[in-house]
């Protein structure tokens, strides 16, 4: 199939679209290069320089190419950029995907996977989460999701338009190759930072709260391997372009670990010792996220194969070492 993946250059999207590639999709890459990075893009895939608010570029693009569906990674990811500068994450996060939809809907394209977040449940009453939680976010970013999401439903209930929502817990590792991996400037994710300060590239790693509710006072997250979130963007394809109905899915393991206990198993990888230290907490941050992921294995029947907090952190270690970019 041809299909179109935004934000392609990035960290999940460089790995889905490397997934893609080895399934035998045709794919156009879409990204302005603000996150991503030219050389996580394979020589083979088509690339289009653009940024999805340019509507009429865009539908240019996609005319060109005609893609059957379009994955769509582009929009910014900082939970504690989105508190600090809020419009900035409306303008980029829904106006962008409002563009991009438009230029979809003008090409003739019905089809849509969104890269969504576990941010929109905000503090969740029952964990692990299931996809019925209430979507109540408690950050700028989480918002945007939703917003996206609500306008995702009322296209698919009053159209033929249809959607797969991936709710992305914590994205994390680095392909096995080690010839992609995670590079964000600045890096605000918890593993490649404390990673960075086990090679000497970081004075120290902070831990933002210790007063949570939790076992050690730590927040805890879901872990999930970025090569097992790709996967799930392939099977999410697989049930549009197979007639599947409009759909919301969790994206984790269904357990988490706690920043304490992911610097621990940080130095039992690295074989090195840093600098930790405790400040206060964070804004925006709720104190637990674990996954319900039972509907992704149930409906999609997707399977992990890269379900180890070790194996995630080795292969981010190794990317670290060996960086291309």
């Amino acid at each position: 199939m041809k299909i179109a993946v935004t934000g392609g250059a990035g960290y999940i999207g460089s790995h889905t679209v490397k997934l893609l590639k080895e399934n035998g999709h045709d794919i156009l890459v879409i990204d302005n290069l603000y996150n991503g990075h030219i050389k996580a893009v394979p020589d083979d895939v088509t690339f289009a320089k653009c940024d999805i608010r340019e509507t009429e570029t865009v539908k240019e693009i996609l005319s060109a190419f005609k893609p059957e569906a379009v994955i769509h990674f582009a929009a910014f990811i900082e939970v504690g950029e989105s508190t600090r500068n809020p419009l900035s994450f409306y303008i980029n996060n829904i106006s962008g995907t409002l563009s991009l939809l438009s230029a979809m809907k003008e090409s003739g394209i019905n089809k849509i996977i969104f890269s969504s977040t576990a941010a929109v449940y905000g503090n969740p009453k029952k964990i692990p989460i299931p996809e019925t939680e209430t979507v109540k976010p408690i950050n700028p970013y989480g918002q945007t999701k939703a917003c996206v999401e609500k306008a995702l439903a009322d296209l698919s209930s009053y159209s033929d338009f249809r959607y797969v929502s991936l709710r992305y817990f914590n994205a994390a590792g680095a392909d096995p190759s080690g010839l992609i991996g995670e590079s964000h400037n600045p890096e605000t994710h918890l593993i490649p930072l404390v990673l960075k300060t086990a090679k000497g590239e970081r004075e120290k790693i902070s831990i933002f709260g210790t007063d949570y509710p939790t076992p050690d006072g730590t927040c805890i997250r879901d872990y999930i391997h970025v090569n097992d979130l790709a996967k799930a963007h392939l099977l999410a394809l697989e049930h549009l372009m197979d007639g599947g109905k409009s759909e919301v899915f969790n994206c984790g393991y269904g357990k988490g670990y706690s920043v304490k206990e992911i610097i621990e198993t940080a130095k039992k990888v690295t074989g090195k010792a840093f600098k930790v230290i405790e400040d206060e907490r964070r804004k925006g941050d709720p104190a637990v996220l674990v996954a319900d992921p039972g509907k992704l294995k149930r409906l999609l029947n997707w399977k992990p194969e890269f379900d180890d907090l070790e194996f995630i952190i080795k292969t981010a270690w190794n990317w670290e070492l060996n960086r291309r970019f």
